[in-house]
């Protein structure tokens, strides 16, 4: 299954990695990874996820205030 982020998460995306590397390296690159590796739950349980409207469901990352929606 591929997948896209939309033009605007990406953009949060960024900025958030852009943030936590001004707080330290590796706190950016666990955020990257807790980013990935929601993105591998989702991928593997799509279904498994809360309905927040419609068609759209939400996972939130286990370290970060971040959902992917």
């Amino acid at each position: 299954m591929k997948y896209l982020f939309h033009p605007e998460a990406l953009t949060e995306y960024a900025e958030a990695v852009k943030y936590y590397n001004l707080q330290r390296v590796d706190v950016a690159q666990a955020f990257i990874n807790a980013i990935e590796e929601a993105v591998y739950r989702i991928r593997e349980a799509p279904t498994r996820y809360v309905v927040i409207d419609e068609d759209v469901r939400r996972c939130m990352t286990r370290r970060f205030p971040y959902g992917i929606g």
